[in-house]
């Protein structure tokens, strides 16, 4: 794929694993997603994270990257579709194990809602597992539907006891 840079946009990916090798998903997901037309620009620390909604299933690996690309949200969003399916990734139920799972949190500050897309990612405020690791990127970060920063969202979820710990 040949893309000539014109607007570059910066957005933020959620990865998550707790399926087999979790550590070597992420990075297969990290390789993957690397192309001409998306730069990974900064990489959260990986962290060690609790199941939430359904609860009998494996910690999770979860990291957050910062990207820089021209491709549209629908085309960043169909690429990250596209590495999950190359490592494995299969939708048996809802909230369910998975090998991979990558998701667009943000696109700039820009806001869609709309059927096959949600940007910001839905509950990624609630989500102390996409919080912790997106404040280690970019505490102040502005969620553009909230109008409060990523350090203001993680603070008012001090009391959730959802675990999240630095690997």
């Amino acid at each position: 794929m040949t893309v000539e840079p014109t607007d570059i946009h910066t957005a933020y990916l959620g990865l998550g694993s707790n399926v087999e090798d979790k550590r070597e998903n992420l990075r297969l997901a990290r390789v993957w997603l690397q192309t001409p037309a998306v730069r990974i620009v900064r990489e959260s620390s990986i962290y060690r994270t609790s199941p939430v909604d359904y609860l009998e299933q494996d910690w999770f690996f979860n990291q957050v990257l910062a990207v820089e690309t021209p491709l549209s949200p629908e085309e960043l969003l169909a690429h990250c579709l596209s590495v999950e399916i190359k490592i494995g990734r299969e939708r048996t139920f809802d909230k369910g194990p998975r090998t991979i799972d990558i998701d667009l949190l943000f696109y700039e500050s820009n806001v869609i809602n709309r059927f096959d897309l949600v940007v910001p990612h839905p509950h990624l405020a609630e989500r102390k597992f996409v919080l912790v690791p997106m404040a280690e990127l970019a505490p102040d970060f502005v969620h553009p539907l909230l109008m409060k920063p990523i350090r203001t969202l993680l603070a008012e979820r001090a009391n959730d006891p959802a675990k999240v710990e630095l690997l």
